[in-house]
């Protein structure tokens, strides 16, 4: 995965952790004590502690290194970094980069150190194929950062599929029926995008990025992979294909498209798709995306994963005659306390009887299995599995004593067996191979699961690691490998009703069921779909059987859908076939044998043969931060300039660095700039400390904060002759308010979605008042003179009746406890809710205490979202007005009442004071029903790709006040008013950079009328 603007994250990492109102949290559930393998390229950052494990990790990332030197032409001139995790649990606690990590991402490079970060996954294959992806990432960051005309911006030039299509060619290679399966599904439904148009994400850019580049790389030699990538980092895509390629965009975009189509089309017969079995779920009842089906024993409840509701992938329970959904089964809403759910590698269990689902969650750092009461959606036990903290595909005994799962210990992934009711560990596997997907069984005895043991000790098939299917007897632990399309992916086994196993195998390049008989030996291919058999990812479950009757689910990718089937086992294929017989040919991405240089594929193809250096050339070090620059930026210049009105000197510009250790640990972030004057000079350091789970920093800043006024007026000026005239006098103050502050603060997550912070703070408030006097003839058009005066401020500045500035020593300290599992939207949440609960304790020249209580609520129904919010905040002890006000009208309030202190606000009607309308307390109500407007399809009501639009109607109510007693009497003559108005609004995203809404609001005032506003805020 491209993480090329990580800066971006960290420009204000001085607020990181004491500026964020609501958002989510990365926590750092545990520490990992890093060691240090240097090998001949690479310095490895490792904590496993099976040293077989780091030494396969180390060989393999030396053979990727010679395969893409190779391959590109270039060498990295230092000793590559890169950091393992032991499983993704724990890879999704990184601080090397910024940002959440979510479950689908297999590995990051990043751009500032170069730095590989990635875990270890379930199947060995999945690691050998992401590591030697993401080492891709680490030449083209390389080539590209590196290069002499090129920088880290030049990334901007490439499009994601440029970039992730090569990592992926150059990690599997031309033969790949799981990419072939996206091809041919879109030449089925007539959707081949031209090179143009692949930068539009509904490509997804590591399938169609791999098919363009086996293409390119076939028609042209790969030889012009480095060429191709550096002059579209210079000049542009379409440069970069005539300088590569000698050929324009155009015209190499035809033949892509004539090439993919003359390659699949005879494969494809009348070009419709299969009608095995009964449609049960799609787009037409839940969602568009519906994989990991899992069926109860007795075939009348499934239970499936979707993104029906759209912001997440939720747990549905649904009737499997009809395919009705009865309930949401499980969310990230509904129990808060997990992280997520693996809804890429795993489906849940039933219980024998079935009443309970388990499935796998992540929870605090590691997975831990969830038992729901399937009846009422009622979490019954939620349980890690000890000693095994990553473990995915659970499978329930039919004695309903026990649950299988795949797990990951220290890097090696073997089946444990875990009691439900002792929640006693046993391991069944111990060895290096991967034992994935277990099954039982009617009765218990036997245990089949999917292992790659014969690629390790027979060797790969096109470089990759393959699934055989396993028979083990459960009490004996014995097992037997099935001769079935050895060399092909043969996974997800499960037994049906008679105890024979339907399983999904590539064995012919499609993606299809199979049905092996263990009674005769026989294999009966069962279904025949031009696209294939497919979840989310190339592992993803898609299979599974009642127990006692007869009927099948299944996952079907097609038109960018993934539907669930139902059949029994007469409605099937049920064609005999040689389960000797392997052939790729309609897997494989063209284009094939135009006799180009091919150092990919051959690589790949002779991988068992490369000699992997000995464990000896490796040495063993300890971790050094290496903490150093990473990035740079922003500009500087000093201008002096003399002219008939005077002789100014002005100054420019800034600059940002970034620094930081190898494992993210301890990041240091300073800002300075000038605009102006010497005067003018501000900055800010900031130091964050992420190396624990309460992460903690400290800020020093001083940041001037200038302002002024200018008058015209006639003044006698006397001349060194001693003569007098009168002069034209322009007079420009500046006034200058410089802060000084030493910031300490902290954050202390207990999960993504509920933390604890606060932070302690000390400084100084001062002034600067400076005057320029410029001397004209009292006609204005001759210079004669200039003074300049530094005036007396003295200890305050009245700025107006409501707020005075003081100087002196300011300070105080704060604590809050934030909770926010909302889904942002197109420019608002829309599912989820929000809360902060803060005090905070002011000291100095503004004394107060403040209390804040925000709550907000938002309901999806699709297609509008019903949001509620409730908000009061009181300041007490307030001895002068050096805090502004709250003024219950401004930006973000109540709206339709912003006009309060401008010449309009006679137009809110009544006889209404803005003085009515602000106080050091406030209490604030609003509700909106919010719909997308134009979006995404699958989201707006109006699909655009361009335009991301709200539409809201919305009533606000709040009340702003100073003293409690002035609630029930007037003050001064004057009492408090509530505010409150109804009206419509467009919430308008401007690409990201910022949020626009304009409204309509009609005040609720006597002889009101409906005031225009423009809000530039995201939605509460």
């Amino acid at each position: 995965m491209r993480i090329s603007a990580l800066f971006l994250c960290l420009l204000f990492l001085g607020v990181e952790l004491s500026g964020q109102y609501f958002g989510r949290n990365k926590p750092r559930y545990r520490d990992f004590n890093f060691k240090v393998k240097e090998t001949p390229h690479y310095d490895i950052h490792y904590y496993v502690k099976n040293t077989d494990v780091i030494n396969w990790l180390a060989e393999d990332s030396e053979l990727w290194y010679d395969y893409h030197r190779e391959a590109l032409g270039h060498e990295i001139p230092f000793l590559n970094p890169m950091i393992f995790y032991n499983n993704h649990a724990e890879f999704q606690q990184t601080n090397a980069i910024s940002g959440g990590i979510g479950v689908g991402t297999g590995g990051v490079t990043e751009g500032f150190k170069n730095r590989v970060i990635m875990p270890v996954s379930f199947s060995n294959q999945q690691t050998h194929q992401v590591l030697g992806h993401e080492l891709v990432h680490a030449f083209q960051f390389n080539i590209i950062i590196g290069g002499d005309s090129t920088s880290i911006r030049s990334l901007s030039n490439v499009p994601l599929w440029i970039i992730e299509g090569m990592a992926e060619y150059m990690s599997i290679g031309r033969v790949d029926p799981f990419t072939a399966m996206w091809m041919r599904n879109a030449i089925l439904n007539e959707d081949v995008p031209s090179l143009e148009k692949m930068a539009n994400p509904r490509y997804f850019p590591y399938r169609y990025g791999q098919a363009a580049w086996s293409f390119l790389a076939g028609y042209y030699g790969d030889q012009t992979l480095k060429r191709f990538l550096e002059e579209s980092a210079k000049y542009g895509v379409p440069y970069g294909a005539f300088s590569a390629f000698g050929q324009d965009l155009e015209t190499i975009s035809g033949m892509w498209e004539s090439a993919l189509k003359t390659y699949y089309e005879p494969f494809l017969g009348q070009g419709k798709e299969s009608r095995i079995g009964k449609t049960l779920l799609s787009k037409e009842n839940s969602g568009r995306i519906n994989v990991s089906p899992s069926l109860s024993p007795n075939g009348r409840w499934v239970v499936f994963m979707s993104e029906k509701d759209l912001f997440s992938t939720d747990i549905f329970l649904a009737d499997a005659r009809t395919g009705e959904i009865r309930r949401k089964l499980s969310s990230l809403v509904k129990d808060s306390d997990l992280d997520n759910f693996n809804f890429l590698e795993s489906a849940g269990t039933w219980s024998p009887n079935s009443r309970e689902f388990a499935f796998v969650g992540f929870k605090r750092g590691e997975n831990v299995l969830v038992i729901k009461n399937a009846e009422n959606g009622n979490t019954e036990e939620t349980f890690s599995v000890r000693g095994v903290p990553a473990f995915t595909n659970p499978t329930w005994s039919p004695n309903g004593r026990e649950i299988i799962v795949t797990g990951n210990v220290e890097g090696q992934t073997d089946l444990f067996a875990v009691n439900i009711k002792s929640k006693r560990v046993r391991q069944i596997t111990n060895d290096r191979y991967s034992e994935i997907q277990p099954y039982f069984n009617s009765d218990g005895s036997k245990l089949i699961f999917s292992t790659d043991q014969r690629s390790f000790e027979e060797g790969r098939t096109y470089g990759k690691y393959t699934y055989d299917l396993a028979i083990m007897d459960y009490s004996s632990g014995s097992r037997e490998i099935l001769d079935i399309f050895h060399g092909a992916d043969n996974i997800n086994p499960t037994f049906d009703h008679e105890d024979n196993v339907y399983f999904m195998s590539d064995r012919d390049g499609f993606r299809n069921m199979y049905k092996y008989e263990p009674a005769t030996g026989k294999v009966s291919r069962m279904t025949d779909f031009l696209t294939g058999l497919s979840g989310i990812s190339r592992y993803s479950p898609v299979l599974s059987a009642a127990r006692k009757r007869d009927r099948v689910l299944f996952t079907h990718y097609y038109g960018n859908e993934y539907i669930v089937k139902e059949a029994s086992s007469d409605k099937l294929l049920n064609e005999e076939v040689d389960p000797r017989i392997v052939d790729f040919e309609a897997g494989t991405l063209p284009v094939v044998g135009l006799n180009r240089t091919d150092i990919v594929n051959a690589n790949l193809n002779n991988i068992d043969e490369y000699a992997v250096l000995d464990e000896n050339n490796f040495r063993s070090k300890k971790y050094s931060p290496r903490f150093q620059l990473d990035y740079i930026g922003g500009g500087a210049g000093v201008g002096v300039s003399n002219s008939t009105f005077g002789t100014y000197t002005g100054l420019q510009g800034g600059v940002d660095l970034l620094f930081g250790d190898m494992l993210g640990n301890h990041q240091l972030f300073s800002q300075l700039a000038l605009n102006g004057e010497i005067y003018d000079f501000g900055g800010r350091v900031s130091y964050l400390n992420r190396s624990n789970r309460l992460a903690w920093g400290a800020g020093v800043s001083h940041i001037p904060l200038r302002t002024g006024f200018r008058s015209l007026g006639f003044e006698e000026i006397q001349f060194s002759d001693g003569s007098t005239a009168t002069s034209l006098v322009d007079q420009i103050n500046i006034l200058r308010v410089f802060d000084k502050q030493v910031s300490l603060f902290a954050h202390l997550p207990f999960s993504t979605t509920l933390r604890l912070e606060g932070g302690f703070e000390i400084g100084h408030r001062g002034f600067r008042w400076d005057q320029t006097k410029n001397f004209y003839t009292e006609d204005g058009f001759i210079f004669l003179g200039q003074e300049r005066e530094r005036i007396d401020v003295g200890d305050e500045i009245i700025f107006n009746q409501f707020y005075t500035l003081q100087k002196g020593m300011i300070g105080g300290a704060n604590i809050a406890l934030v909770g926010d599992n909302s889904y942002f939207g197109l420019t608002s949440p829309l599912y989820g809710q929000r809360f902060r609960l803060s005090i905070e304790r002011s000291i100095g020249i503004n004394d107060y205490y403040g209390i804040l209580g925000d709550y907000r609520k938002y309901y999806w129904t699709k297609p509008v979202s019903i949001a509620f919010r409730g908000m009061t905040y009181v300041r007490f002890d307030q001895e002068i007005n050096s805090i502004y006000p709250f003024f219950i009208g401004q930006m973000g309030f109540v709206r339709g009442y912003d006009w309060a202190f401008g010449n309009n606000f006679s137009g809110i009607g009544g006889d209404l004071n803005p003085e009515q309308l602000i106080g050091s307390k406030m209490a604030l109500a609003s509700f909106e029903i919010r719909t997308p407007f134009t979006g995404p399809k699958q989201l707006a009501m109006i699909g655009s790709n361009v335009l991301f639009t709200d539409l809201a109607l919305f009533f606000d109510a709040g009340i702003a006040f100073d003293e409690f007693s002035e609630l029930g009497s007037s003050f001064e003559g004057l009492k408090p008013e509530v505010a409150m108005s109804v009206g419509v609004s467009v919430r308008i995203n401007l690409f990201g950079a910022m949020i626009l809404e304009p409204y309509w609001a009609y005040p609720f005032q006597e002889n009101s009328k409906v005031v225009f506003g423009l809000n530039f805020i995201p939605g509460w």
